[in-house]
Order: C-alpha cells, then structure tokens, then sequence
C-alpha cells in the first residue's frame, strides 16, 4: 500500500499494541510516530477521595484494607488480579466492553450476573453516576485515560456520588501530543484538506 508514515494513537494502556505496531514499523522501514493522548490538567488531590495507584496491583492490594463495593472499570484483561479481594464476587461490580472475549473471560472468573455490566464507552457523567448509585459502590476504580477516555466524567461522578476514586497511573511513554503530529503531517506532507 505504499505507507510512508504510522501515526499510533491506541490508547495509552495498549502496551502490547502499541510495541506490535512499532516492531512492524521497524521491519517494514516506515516511520513511525507515537501520538499521545492528553492528560488531564489538574487533578484534585483530595487525600480521602482520589487514591494514586501505580497499577491494578497496587489498586488491589490498597481495596484488600477497605469495606464497602468497588465499580471496577480497568478492563477484563486485568479482572484476575481484583479475585484477590476477600469476598470479590460479592463486593466488586465489573464494567467490561461488550465483547464475548470479554464477557466469558469475566465469567470465568467469577463475575456475572448483577457484578458483570457489559458496556462501550466512553460514558458520561450521568451514565456513570447512575452506576455507581445502582450498584452502591463506594469505591470507583478506573485507570488515567485522558480527557478522550472519558476521565473527567469519572471523576466528576465520584465526587457526586461520593465514592473514593481509585486512580491507576498511565505507564511512562514518549511520543508527541495530538498538535505536535498535526503539525509534523503538513509539515512533511502538505497542508490538511479543509473539512
């Protein structure tokens, strides 16, 4: 197809993607370019209300010390680590994408039924609100991803339900934010068509 240029803008917690596609990259002799999502700007640090993890590990082993239901919105990739949660089947509420792979890797491990909620998001505010009222969870677990990741309605949504939000750090990645390679395109390919 003639392709001069890889533009990867997966998102920022599709490690394993995102070396695929550079290692493709690097066979293939085109250029690649990381495009990174942008971070929040400020993020409240309200000690009691916005807890820091720096992966599910750590969200894990800081929820096996609390009471109380968790909303679970990292991924069914990263489920297994949450049955580590003393009485996890009653306690924790996954919300997973709505893809068999997903559903039945949940299942699988033991959450169905009223704690397995399939769903595509990015969800507002209000979507998200509503669940964490449904489902009583007074724990809110999401990972940093970015305003296109819907984590200012996350946020937003905790602090109105009054549930802590537990916060799993992005990994560290070098790359260019969205105007950067706007820029590097019509820089090295012309102007943007007009839309």
């Amino acid at each position: 197809k003639q392709i001069d240029l890889v533009i990867d803008a997966t998102h920022p917690f599709a490690q394993i993607v995102t070396g695929e596609i550079r290692r493709a990259c690097e066979i293939s002799g085109v250029q690649y370019l990381r495009c990174l999502r942008e971070k929040m700007e400020a993020v409240p640090d309200e000690a009691d209300r916005v807890i820091w993890a720096q992966s599910v590990e750590d969200a894990v082993e800081y929820l096996q010390n609390t009471e109380g239901k968790i909303l679970i919105t990292t991924g069914s990739k990263e489920l297994k680590e949450y049955t580590k949660i003393g009485n996890y089947q009653e306690r924790c509420f996954a919300r997973v994408l709505s893809t068999k792979a997903a559903m039945e890797e949940s299942v699988r491990l033991g959450f169905e039924g009223k704690h397995l909620i399939a769903m595509q998001g990015p969800f507002s505010e209000e979507m998200n609100l509503a669940l964490l009222h449904q489902t009583r969870a007074r724990y809110f677990v999401t990972k940093e991803s970015g305003k296109a990741g819907g984590f200012e309605e996350k946020l937003k949504a905790a602090k109105k339900a009054g549930a802590v939000l537990i916060v799993i750090g992005r990994p560290q990645e070098r790359g260019r934010s969205v105007q950067e390679v706007c820029h590097f395109i019509e820089s090295n390919f012309g102007k943007k068509e007009q839309e």
